[in-house]
């Protein structure tokens, strides 16, 4: 057990001086905050091994943060809360970016849950957390975003996406997840079509977590 948790403990690090070190050629366009940067560290760090309840992988996670870092979005949207995984990771960005991300999560034990992590985390004051039915709020929001994760209902992706693409932004950044190149799985064959037909995006993937399509919006 002891040497599990050690593997795990470098792992994490490693990982993390990954995130110091693509953040080493931007800091000049970034907001400098050493103290909040080692709370969520710590905090991460800490619950590495507890996340559950349909949550992104670290990889994953940092992922989302290095996205948003490399193209300094500001605007950013979540479908699917959970209990925050992905949230911190993209707050933590958006923290150093001076933007802010708007959250959803259609469950109130997840979405209490994820308010606690944010809080824990430091990144509150980065996050916009709505309990809601997303079929619902996201038709009602006016955007514009420049970068929207969607991990929500997978039958409901399609939908999601173009209801979300006349409001992100050119060169904005739409990236949905568990979704793999050529997919046959329930309801995504028919979004991985749908994505690669979109002449107003580019559709690239990573596969070195659990799926993520990543789809740049190339004109208006």
């Amino acid at each position: 057990m002891k040497h599990t948790k050690d593997l795990l403990k470098r792992f994490f690090t490693a990982g993390f001086l990954m995130v110091v070190f693509s953040l080493s050629g931007l800091s000049q366009n970034l907001n400098d905050n050493p103290e909040l940067d080692k709370k969520v560290k710590s905090f991460l760090e800490s619950s590495s091994n507890s996340w559950r309840e349909m949550n992104v992988p670290e990889s994953d996670g940092q992922l989302l943060f290095d996205l948003i870092i490399k193209n300094g979005y500001k605007d950013a949207l979540e479908i699917g809360t959970s209990t925050g995984h992905s949230g911190i990771w993209m707050a933590w960005a958006l923290s150093k970016t001076g933007g802010k991300l708007i959250t959803i999560e259609i469950d109130e034990r997840r979405h209490k849950e994820a308010l606690e992590n944010f809080k824990a985390a430091g990144v509150s004051e980065f996050v916009d957390a709505r309990l809601a039915d997303a079929h619902e709020l996201v038709p009602q929001l006016k955007g514009p975003f420049d970068f929207v994760f969607s991990d929500a209902d997978k039958d409901w992706y399609t939908n999601y996406f173009m209801e979300v693409a006349p409001k992100l932004k050119k060169d904005g950044c739409y990236v949905t997840h568990n979704v793999y190149k050529g997919q046959r799985q329930r309801g995504m064959t028919g979004y991985v079509e749908y994505i690669e037909s979109r002449d107003d995006f580019k559709t690239t993937y990573d596969d070195s977590g659990r799926g993520i399509s990543i789809s740049y919006k190339t004109k208006d």
